[in-house]
């Protein structure tokens, strides 16, 4: 298979590039992104044939039908990373919580966030390919809260790669901080910055299609990369839990085969989401994709009304901090699919220099055939924990709560709807333990605890063990900065 480029191509770059050409080198023309020139189809035949499969055969069936451009034997490796997980003959459960609504919990890896679904196989991949060709990458992350744990983990002491990993100091929740700031591999630069995610985002992309950058890289022999969801590496991997979950609906018997599903995502950067709708166009039978904001919610009003508006905004913080995003750079990938690359390249050049664009009433339309939206306050989402652990005995993050919102807004009750856990209780502690309780302003330690006891629940132990671990990344800069941080660690 090969990547075409979302804005066109420029004299720098080939027409189409190899998957491991597009993940080494993930910005592309006019500072674009890359997608597969074609999308396979799936078909019934797929579904029928991976009901009994395991994760790591479905997946790795799914990667071949993608004809990449990477040896069996890597990524055979890549996929046994989720034998790891808390089940490895189930990586990803898919729970039963109401009569029509399951929840798809994608946070059993090693650092309790969905990231891990696609970041830990992704590491293998990229370092392998770095050692074949025997070249040095320094891999960027930008996290609002679970990318860079994510990132870390996985590249942390790999060959031939380098992270430095921005992440807004006190945007994060303080387990999501300590989970990087505690990495002490010398191959890995943890640095916080005084501003948003939106800045590190801004400062990710800038660095990517930098020319004096990659020159400055250069004469230290090193390429440039990046662990975000500009990369399709990442992407690729979150197709695959989207066919899983409607096949685990099958398997349970809430859905026979060819019916119809509502995917609801807790949506900030849109690359899972994105996933959910490749994963339809390849064949999995989907209702409609159902996008959850938070405050931030730029992405609802943008299915709602077809304006991507920016003007006089500012991220909110919010309790659902890894949410708190305004420019979702997944987007950029449903724009090309649905509209082309010329009218892609006009939408996000306004949007870089406007901070504003809006869809014609055609384009609105066709966007909202595949997506509906909605958005949940702070209150609104403790109250969904509440009333979930209460009535359901099941306990969310802040983030998949924003999903019971839009479930009941968005969602014909009739149809099964698969809601998207992306992190575990343990990431944002304080928020569900003032939802349970009551207590305010609570410490992580303090609130992991309180939670354990009402929901008899143990903490694990690579998050417990955390607090006690000693602080190795202790670098917070203006972002100003950045290049000149990132420059100092090589």
């Amino acid at each position: 298979m090969n990547f075409i480029q979302t804005r066109g191509v420029d004299t720098t770059k080939p027409k189409t590039v190899t998957f491991s050409q597009a993940i080494l080198s993930p910005i592309a023309s006019f500072g674009g992104l890359y997608v597969p020139e074609t999308l396979p189809d799936l078909g019934e035949a797929f579904l029928t044939k991976h009901l009994n499969s395991s994760y790591k055969e479905l997946a790795a069936d799914m990667l071949n039908i993608f004809e990449i451009d990477i040896d069996a034997d890597v990524i055979a490796e890549a996929l046994s990373l989720y034998d790891n997980f808390d089940d490895a003959s189930t990586p990803v459960p898919v729970v039963k919580v109401r009569e029509n609504l399951y929840i798809s919990e994608l946070y059993h890896g090693p650092t309790r966030a969905f990231k891990d679904m696609a970041l830990q196989p992704f590491g293998v991949v990229l370092s392998s390919i770095a050692q074949k060709r025997n070249e040095n990458y320094l891999i960027l992350a930008a996290t609002s809260g679970d990318t860079g744990p994510a990132a870390l983990e996985t590249f942390k002491n790999r060959a031939n790669v380098q992270v430095a990993c921005l992440y807004p100091d006190g945007g994060t929740s303080d387990v999501q901080r300590l989970q990087m700031v505690t990495e002490d591999a010398k191959n890995l630069k943890v640095i916080g910055i005084n501003g948003v995610f939106d800045d590190a985002q801004n400062a990710l992309k800038r660095l990517l299609a930098s020319s004096e950058f990659n020159a400055a890289l250069k004469e230290k022999h090193v390429s440039l990369s990046a662990a975000n969801s500009v990369n399709f590496g990442r992407i690729i991997f979150q197709i695959i839990y989207h066919i899983h979950s409607y096949l685990e609906l099958v398997r349970q018997d809430a859905i026979t085969m060819g019916e119809k599903v509502y995917l609801n995502v807790p949506s900030g950067n849109f690359g899972n989401a994105l996933g959910g709708y490749y994963a339809w166009k390849m064949g999995v039978p989907v209702e409609k994709i159902i996008i959850s904001s938070n405050e931030n919610n730029v992405l609802t009003r943008l299915i709602k009304d077809g304006k991507y508006d920016l003007r006089d905004l500012e991220v909110v913080g919010t309790t659902s901090p890894a949410m708190d995003i305004l420019k979702s750079s997944n987007v950029e990938r449903i724009l090309f699919d649905m509209f082309g690359d010329v009218r892609t390249k006009e939408l996000m050049l306004s949007l870089e220099e406007n901070n504003f664009y809006e869809l014609t009433s055609q384009e609105l339309a066709t966007l909202r055939e595949f997506f509906d939206a909605d958005w949940c306050n702070g209150e609104e989402g403790k109250a969904y924990i509440k009333e979930v652990f209460e009535k359901d005995a099941y306990l969310m993050d802040p983030h998949t709560a924003t999903c019971l919102k839009s479930y009941e807004t968005c969602c014909d009750p009739k149809i099964k709807t698969v809601a998207y856990s992306t992190a575990e209780w343990t990431k944002f502690s304080p928020v569900i333990a003032n939802a349970l309780t009551g207590e305010e302003d609570a410490q992580d330690i303090v609130a992991l605890e309180s939670i354990s006891k009402v929901a008899n629940l143990e903490i694990p132990a690579m998050v417990k063990g955390l607090f006690t671990k000693e602080i190795a990344q202790k670098t917070v800069i203006e972002k100003e900065d950045i290049e000149k941080e990132i420059l100092k660690f090589l």
